[in-house]
């Protein structure tokens, strides 16, 4: 069977809270053939909370531990495709990253793996099923149209 080809084609766009405060969305673009799978049916979010600057974002030196999350996160599920990272909201005081996964069960050994050398960090997670992958169909409509079309 062929492996799966999982778009690395990402954009962000600004968005703002209920309160006013920025919040950088990234997402994933071409996600049709993995949606169309059907196995990835469960989506978690991963929560991580900060104390903000007066906009909201993270300070310097969470934002750079972020990232390496980030890069540590994406280069696992790369090479293994149990889940997708599909979404990553920043600001209002905290960072979001969401995936769509195949089984809880192993996401959460992924995860737990690719923390292990980070710092404890106070994450906080949501597990549901949305087969339909409904939050990422939301999250896409925040993407600013290029304007060379």
């Amino acid at each position: 069977m062929a492996k799966l080809r999982i778009s690395d084609d990402w954009w962000t766009a600004p968005a703002d809270s209920d309160n006013g405060n920025l919040i950088l969305v990234t997402g994933r673009r071409a996600m049709d053939n993995v949606i169309a799978t059907g196995l990835y049916r469960y989506r978690v979010e991963v929560t991580w909370p900060y104390d903000g600057d007066e906009r909201g974002l993270p300070p310097y030196a969470d934002s750079k531990v972020m990232e390496e999350v980030t890069d540590a996160l994406n280069a696992c599920f790369d090479a293994d495709p149990v889940a997708v990272m599909t979404g990553i909201y920043t600001g209002d005081g905290q960072r979001n990253w969401v995936f769509y996964t195949r089984s809880l069960h192993i996401f959460q050994r992924k995860f737990n793996e690719v923390m292990a050398p980070f710092p404890a960090l106070p994450l906080q997670f949501e597990a549901e099923e949305d087969p339909d992958w409904q939050e990422y169909r939301e999250m896409s409509l925040c993407e600013i149209a290029d304007s060379d079309d």
